[in-house]
């Protein structure tokens, strides 16, 4: 097997030597073997909160995954996690009481929306918690967030391919190539790319500006229900130049240096045969984004709802309709499983990483779960969602227990959502439809 060729290759010439780009030759072969890749020993930046939130669609075998009483976090599907029993909590219970179940819980999972509360219109969604700590850690890293999926881009309304969405609840674009992330992320662009890219950002900034200006005039022939509509266009516009602005300030700083080679970049997502490696490398990749601290917010939808790759070959939309089917269900727990295996691979990551007084996990918050529940019989209900929150003990979470609350009580996932964003910072006692922050996490 021919080696890859290195990074630092050149096409030379007499007397010049020009780089070659990112070339999927530089990649190591992709092998179904287990990743290479290791941790670091240490982290290289100051300890800082972070947050990732890792989305299962299609709900779970709630049956397998519920523990049997209070006194413990474990069930036969959650002993997956056994290893990481101290640092998690899961919390059952809680749901969107706004949302009509089914499979738009991508849509709903991070913002608690009601989708349909806007008189006339079949789809307003609004901002999704984790662009309230994108708004106060983002200042600080070259990307205030970062959006990763299956399916990359936004998706349709109420099948998602983003579980994040700006102030005005416009859907952020997702990312599903391991090769671009990583290219984004780590590669350095020539001095002819900086260049190109502020001329870019300067045409923008021009063209916004000559926006406002026009708009601003046009408001003032407006009636008061038009107005308060271009004042939201407005501040759209005003939120788009301050993300040049900020972009701009970022051209000349360089990348963080990052070796590949142990990075299954090739990996495909819709590929039955490298979704296991997919997943691994996307959440290598996510762990780099964090101990580089080239961001400190990340969504990532591990699979589109009403489809999504559950390992083994099987149709995982398909088990969510199970109707009690013990077979289905048995089948179902397996991909609960096979998905945990890698949510604790991540974990692993992140608490061997020393980092400050601790290890990087504990002030990375880490969310899982989904946004429907299957229940018993294949009801896709917005109640009694599958959860957990693991990491953020130095940011003042209470981990290795189990939070139980009453399903038909229905207390708002928006509670848990709030309280995290709290940790993280951020200075707000409301959030979507909260009623709270939540009791015994912190």
């Amino acid at each position: 097997m021919p080696n890859p060729l290195s990074r630092r290759a050149m096409l030379r010439a007499t007397g010049a030597a020009i780089a070659l780009p990112f070339l999927d030759a530089m990649l190591p072969r992709l092998q179904s073997a287990p990743s290479t890749f290791q941790p670091w020993d240490q982290s290289t930046v100051q300890a800082t909160p972070r947050m990732i939130c890792c989305y299962v669609p299609n709900g779970v075998n709630i049956l397998e995954w519920m523990p049997e009483s209070a006194k413990t976090n474990l069930s036969p599907t959650l002993k997956t996690l056994e290893p990481y029993a101290k640092d998690f909590t899961v919390i059952t219970g809680i749901g969107h009481p706004a949302s009509q179940g089914g499979h738009s819980g991508a849509d709903t999972w991070l913002t608690g929306a009601n989708l349909k509360a806007k008189p006339g219109s079949d789809y307003t969604n609004t901002v999704s918690i984790d662009q309230l700590a994108a708004q106060l850690h983002g200042q600080r890293t070259r990307y205030p967030s970062i959006q990763l999926s299956d399916m990359s881009g936004t998706g349709g309304a109420g099948h998602s391919h983003t579980l994040s969405f700006d102030i005005n609840g416009t859907p952020l674009p997702a990312e599903n190539s391991p090769r671009r992330l990583f290219e984004r992320l780590f590669v350095p662009e020539t001095a002819g790319d900086r260049a190109a890219t502020l001329k870019r950002y300067a045409e923008r900034r021009s063209i916004l500006d000559d926006v406002q200006a026009e708009a601003a005039a046009l408001n003032r022939r407006l009636g008061k229900k038009d107005q308060a509509k271009m004042d939201e266009y407005l501040s759209s516009v005003r939120e788009t130049e301050k993300q040049v602005e900020r972009m701009q300030r970022w051209v000349d700083v360089e990348k963080p240096k990052v070796d590949p080679r142990h990075l299954q970049l090739a990996s495909q997502p819709m590929n039955g045969h490298d979704r296991p490696m997919w997943l691994d490398v996307m959440l290598e990749l996510s762990y780099l984004a964090f101990i580089t601290d080239t961001t400190r917010v990340i969504t990532f939808e591990w699979s589109r709802e009403a489809g999504g790759y559950g390992g083994g070959g099987e149709n995982h939309h398909e088990l969510s309709h199970h109707g009690g089917d013990s077979g289905m269900l048995n089948k179902l727990a397996t991909i609960d499983r096979f998905h945990l295996s890698k949510l604790g691979r991540f974990l692993g990551m992140l608490k061997s990483t020393r980092e400050g007084d601790g290890v990087m996990l504990d002030r990375t918050v880490v969310v899982y779960g989904s946004g429907m529940n299957s229940g018993k019989g294949g009801e896709h209900s917005p109640k009694n969602l599958p959860l957990l929150v693991a990491g953020g003990q130095k940011l003042g979470l209470k981990q290795g227990q189990h939070l139980a609350f009453d399903s038909e009580k229905h207390p708002p996932l928006a509670n848990v959502l709030l309280t995290l964003v709290q940790r993280l910072g951020v200075e707000t006692n409301r959030f979507s439809d909260a009623t709270g922050t939540l009791t015994g996490l912190v």
